[in-house]
């Protein structure tokens, strides 16, 4: 049950249920503060002789359920409270679903905050829960970021429950584990570790879940960034070691693959592990293709991607050294370099890029066409008329824009933007050698880095040839028998 905490019978429980039903109403009351705060609720009530109290947070309640149990709880008798035990009456006078039993005050005030509802009942020494909650939720609709032509609309939501509803209506295994934790000493967050576990490496799942059970921090008010931030290290490197989707059946194929998937209450992203560069560079619409068309997207996808990283640093290079550009192609290089350096231009468009990405994710959709106009005629026309761009600028800068954008990761996105920036200055400040070496220095990254001791780069870093061909072509689906090599999958056959 979400939000319940079971104790061992080594533990020590510093504020037990006790049998008189006055200093249990107390310590919650107090623990709750149902007098400070409006939306916590304290009903008492008298049935069968017997008084009893619920507590409860107003706006998780289903009211209905809770009305239901009252009028069961109406019907009881002194008698058969008498010499009933606490498991009988749970099971034959509260009819519920999600009902279990609670000996720790302190897990109980924990419990009422994660939504469920607490009955005490004079004479009991434990408290019943009744998980009878609802939360705030949208429809779930498709992602903005993943969509596709031809595939399924729905995506994932902000709360975990239904998240986990979605994945399972995907995946129907029998040995699909839902497990569940708790996060931040405040917060305490609702986290669920998916995987199927006749698929992923038993070594992989222990390590996810020690690393999440390792973070020591009052609450997760950015969910999934902020245990990406625990879980990653490298906290100064740019590149995403998990992947994100809001779709259920992307994060079902790579359950499949024997990936984990970290579910986290209150995020409609749940976070994929481990993941590779190249994960990051697919995108569902691919597979909802022939294998043909679904390479070739993937294909000029790629070539989108490899041209926002390295076009515009090549670019700024031929145009300085001249002699560097072969007779065929000397069209490419600036006729009017403009009153400003190249390298100053490229800086201020870039940035320039960013405050217009900006301003647009905070323009209402009702202003958006305006800010594109304002955003094409100010930097597209005037900048140029006014000299402070030449076109070759805005051509090269547009290109890695759009490639940018035909990044499936945004993650990935910003930071090949990041390391496009770094491309140009060394390009700028050292010429060529600057630029080889920087390259050369980005692989050398990109090759050491390593998600959950999963290579970053591979199959290129290491070289493996089959893995290889599949993330360069799409391949068939029926022609696709093996899982990943790298993931050490317990069933390695499909």
């Amino acid at each position: 049950m979400l939000g319940g905490h079971t104790l061992s019978n080594k533990e020590e429980i510093k504020h037990p249920v006790q049998r008189n039903l006055e200093p249990n109403v107390k310590y919650l009351r107090e623990e709750l503060g149902v007098d400070k705060s409006f939306d916590v609720i304290q009903i008492d009530l008298e049935y069968a002789g017997r008084k009893m109290a619920m507590f409860l947070i107003d706006g998780f309640a289903k009211d209905d359920i809770l009305h239901l149990l009252q009028k069961f709880l109406a019907n009881l008798k002194p008698e058969d409270l008498l010499n009933a035990s606490l498991d009988q009456m749970v099971k034959t006078y509260v009819p519920y679903i999600e009902v279990e039993k609670q000996k720790d005050l302190d897990a109980v005030v924990d419990t009422v905050l994660a939504g469920p509802t607490v009955l005490l009942v004079d004479g009991i020494d434990e408290a019943i829960i009744i998980d009878a909650r609802t939360y705030p939720v949208r429809g779930p609709e498709e992602p903005d970021t993943e969509r596709v032509v031809r595939g399924a609309r729905d995506g994932y939501v902000e709360t975990i429950v239904f998240n986990t509803a979605l994945t399972r209506r995907r995946v129907r295994d029998r040995t699909l584990r839902m497990e569940y934790l708790q996060i931040g000493r405040r917060s305490k967050t609702d986290v669920c570790v998916s995987y199927i576990e006749d698929i992923a490496d038993p070594d992989l799942v222990k390590e996810i879940k020690e690393s999440l059970s390792k973070i020591d921090t009052d609450g997760l008010p950015m969910a999934e960034k902020t245990v990406e931030e625990f879980i990653g290290g490298r906290h100064w490197n740019p590149y995403p070691i998990v992947r994100y989707t809001e779709r259920p059946d992307t994060a079902a194929t790579h359950l499949f693959e024997g990936h984990v998937i970290i579910i986290i209450d209150g995020s409609p992203s749940v976070m994929i592990a481990p993941t590779t560069f190249w994960h990051h560079l697919q995108h569902a619409e691919e597979y909802r293709q022939k294998p043909i068309v679904g390479a070739y997207l993937r294909w000029v996808r790629f070539l989108a991607i490899w041209a926002s990283l390295f076009i515009l640093p090549l670019w700024y290079l031929l145009a300085q050294n001249p002699e560097l550009v072969p007779e065929s192609i000397k069209f490419i290089g600036p006729n009017d370099p403009g009153k400003i350096p190249l390298i100053v231009q490229f800086i201020l468009a870039e940035l320039g890029i960013d405050m217009l990405r900006m301003a647009a994710v905070h323009t209402p959709s009702s202003l958006a066409t305006a800010l594109g106009l304002v955003a094409a005629i100010m930097i597209g026309q005037v900048a140029v008329e006014v000299g402070l761009f030449t076109n070759e600028t805005v051509l090269y800068i547009s290109i890695a824009a759009v490639g940018t954008f035909a990044t499936p990761s945004y993650e990935m996105s910003l930071a090949n933007r990041l390391v496009r920036i770094v491309f140009l200055l060394m390009a700028g400040l050292f010429g060529v050698a600057g630029y080889v070496i920087a390259i050369v220095a980005w692989i050398f990254l990109m090759a050491r880095m390593k998600s959950f001791q999963t290579p970053y780069f591979w199959p290129f870093i290491p070289f493996s040839y089959w893995a290889l061909k599949d993330v360069l072509l799409r391949s068939p689906i029926p022609l696709k028998k093996r899982r990943p090599k790298i993931l050490s999958p317990e069933d390695p056959d499909r």
